[in-house]
């Protein structure tokens, strides 16, 4: 199966691969903060999907540690410069909290994505964030972060179905989206979307449809996240209620994929994928420590080694 993937890309343009740094920005949400909700979205852990990032440190503290975590990667001597993104996972990291502009906490903000990407050893700085996030203060610092070296934008998604997005508490309709993708397209800021497979209620079709409406809203990457179920989310307590037998009074059924349903799903829904849009991810794994289900998905090689057998085989 021919797609582009991340690690091609990267050659291609780089002429080398890239590593992923988990940095952490210091940001919330608008959907914990009170602004939208106090909640999070459904599936969403206390560390705001930003889990391995090494949160509550300096940013040259998170770098080092970052970076002895792939240590082994490089050949002794092997030059770091130019080989890293710089990746703000955690929360939504355009919105440092509802007063931001009064009380410091957006030029705070500046000063840290400034400084990360003028490290000698960042090639790219990548942001995660919501497309509704996106006010005019965050494009003028999105375009100076621009000037200085390559951004690429992701947005969470999730699904183009907006009774599930209602559900899920994504809080925003399917059309600030596809606005975020022109603003940023625009721009030259690249955007990769992150979706979510296996959402509660949500049939394959659904999950076709949100590629397809992905792809056509102009994105020019994707990650197709394979839904974790952890705990202390609101998702782990409806499936410990499910599987209990006793469901939540409103919730909807959790089906987990087994791996063997996963690849088969993914080998439908890529060639859905158009050739010049880039595929940064195919799964993901969810902490350990925290992860109810699907348990083989805690086995991040075995996982990569199957996806990677499974789609170099099929047509």
């Amino acid at each position: 199966m021919v797609y582009c993937s991340l690690s091609d890309y990267c050659r291609r343009q780089y002429g080398q691969k890239l590593y992923k740094l988990t940095l952490d920005s210091g940001c919330t949400c608008p959907n914990r903060d009170g602004l939208l909700d106090t909640r999070g979205c459904l599936f969403c852990s206390a560390g705001g999907s930003g889990d391995f990032a090494a949160a509550g440190e300096s940013l040259d503290e998170q770098f080092e540690r970052a970076k002895a975590r792939i240590a082994a990667k490089f050949a002794p001597g092997e030059s770091e410069e130019g080989r890293y993104i710089a990746y703000f996972q955690s929360f939504s990291g355009t919105y440092p909290g509802k007063d931001a502009l009064t009380d410091g906490s957006f030029e705070r903000l500046r000063v840290r994505y400034l400084d990360a990407v003028r490290r000698p050893e960042v090639r790219v700085l990548s942001i995660a964030t919501r497309p509704d996030c996106l006010g005019p203060e965050v494009l003028d610092l999105l375009a100076e972060l621009r000037a200085v070296k390559p951004v690429w934008v992701e947005l969470g998604l999730q699904t183009s179905n907006e009774e599930t997005a209602d559900y899920i508490r994504r809080c925003y309709k399917n059309e600030v989206y596809a606005q975020a993708v022109e603003t940023l397209k625009a721009m030259d800021i690249p955007v990769v979307t992150h979706l979510i497979l296996g959402l509660p209620g949500e049939t394959e079709e659904d999950m076709r449809a949100s590629v397809r409406y992905a792809c056509n809203c102009g994105t020019w990457g994707l990650k197709l996240q394979l839904l974790h179920v952890l705990e202390g989310t609101d998702l782990g307590k409806q499936y410990k209620a499910q599987e209990a037998g006793t469901p939540l009074p409103g919730a909807k059924k959790i089906d987990i994929f087994t791996l063997e349903e996963y690849i088969a799903l993914l080998s439908r829904l890529i060639p859905l994928v158009p050739e010049e849009v880039v595929l940064h991810r195919l799964t993901g794994d969810g902490p350990k420590r925290l992860l109810l289900a699907p348990l083989w998905s805690g086995n991040k090689k075995a996982v990569l080694n199957a996806l990677n057998k499974a789609l170099r085989e099929t047509p």
